[in-house]
């Protein structure tokens, strides 16, 4: 998974990015800081350490999420020309952006805007967004009318008329996320990586004094956006220092200011939840493994994720919840006592689950 991390200049992203990216190697795309930076992290699960303590396994694999941190949202915007081409490259393929929102004040790094105020940026970056969408819907609409004067291809009366659709929410300045379409129109409009369709985790960058206001803080800006979108507030600089500490220490700075989770397992918790997303574990003594499926795929389409042999061989799963097999101590313990299931294609896979999958090709 691809999350890429956008915001306003001294927002707090590069803090952010790099608190996330603590005690890993991180690379720009280009020579210059002004492209985007890759990083991959581990998800945080404790589940799975647990489990692979009791399978005794050889090893341990966690699922991973890919950061990136993306330049291009300046405070002058692009007057209707688009956001930059290398900003719309470097977001084509992420499944969230991340946007982080400034509401702290430094006179060394002034607002660009010349002052804090979190609900006019983000209703700026949201503008920018639907700008370059609206633009890109013009524009690939005005071709497709000359098109089919010419073809009168049904494929592309279809492609039109769901353009048309976002369109018109553009230009009733919302957002494309909001739209109810069906998987059909969906698919037609997915190769335009439209920004304002993808789900939005706004981040709240705020001082170490204003931490216990949190949520009274996130409920002020609400109103400001809507369907697939989320916000949650920490202080990046705080984040940062207690990432560089040990354990123990870092335990310790956490419980002082009442901080019940540091970032990275706070936003990989609410990305996850955002993008309805929940994880399943395959668990031998050679290998324990953890997996990422949309809430909702059953047996046979998670059987893909660890390899598209298993999906299409599907024949079933032995299925037992993280929870009892730890308790149990084993496969064999929970077999004993009949809590080891067997399922078929159709089997929703509920967050936790761990599954042996049986196949044949």
């Amino acid at each position: 998974m691809q999350i890429g991390i956008v915001g306003l200049p001294f927002s707090g992203k590069s803090t952010l990015f790099d608190t996330l990216l603590a005690h890993k190697t991180h690379e720009s795309a280009g020579k210059y800081k002004s492209e985007a930076e890759h990083g991959v992290v581990q998800v945080p699960d404790e589940r799975l350490e647990k489990l692979s303590e009791v399978l005794n396994a050889q090893k341990t694999v966690h699922t991973t999420i890919e950061y990136i941190k993306v330049s291009g949202l300046e405070k002058e915007g692009h007057k209707g020309a688009g956001l930059p081409a290398q900003f719309l490259s470097n977001l084509k393929l992420v499944e969230l952006i991340l946007v982080t929102i400034r509401n702290f004040e430094n006179e060394l790094y002034p607002h660009p805007m010349g002052n804090v105020d979190p609900k006019r940026d983000i209703n700026f970056i949201n503008s920018e967004f639907l700008l370059n969408d609206l633009s890109i819907v013009e524009n690939r609409s005005e071709k497709l009318e000359k098109l089919i004067m010419k073809t009168q291809s049904e494929k592309q009366k279809r492609e039109l008329e769901v353009l048309k659709k976002c369109q018109a929410i553009l230009e009733d300045e919302r957002p494309i996320r909001e739209l109810d379409l069906d998987a059909n129109e969906e698919l037609i409009i997915r190769g335009f990586q439209f920004l304002s369709a993808k789900p939005v985790l706004y981040v709240l960058n705020i001082e170490e004094n204003e931490i216990d206001r949190s949520e009274a803080l996130i409920e002020q800006l609400e109103p400001c956006f809507g369907k697939k979108c989320s916000m949650t507030a920490l202080s990046a600089e705080i984040e940062k220092e207690i990432s560089q500490l040990e354990a123990d220490d870092a335990e310790a700075f956490l419980a002082d200011l009442h901080i019940t989770e540091p970032a990275t397992k706070k936003l990989i918790r609410v990305s996850y939840d955002l993008l309805g997303l929940i994880s399943f574990f395959t668990g031998t003594e050679k290998e324990c493994r953890a997996w990422t499926i949309r809430s909702g795929d059953t047996a046979q389409k998670a059987a893909g994720t660890v390899h598209t042999d298993m999906e299409k061989g599907f024949i079933r799963a032995e299925v037992v919840p993280n929870d009892v097999l730890i308790a149990e101590g084993g496969f064999q313990a929970c077999k004993e006592k009949g809590v080891l299931r067997l399922e078929g294609k159709e089997y929703i896979v509920q967050d936790g689950d761990v599954l042996t999958i049986r196949f044949n090709v």
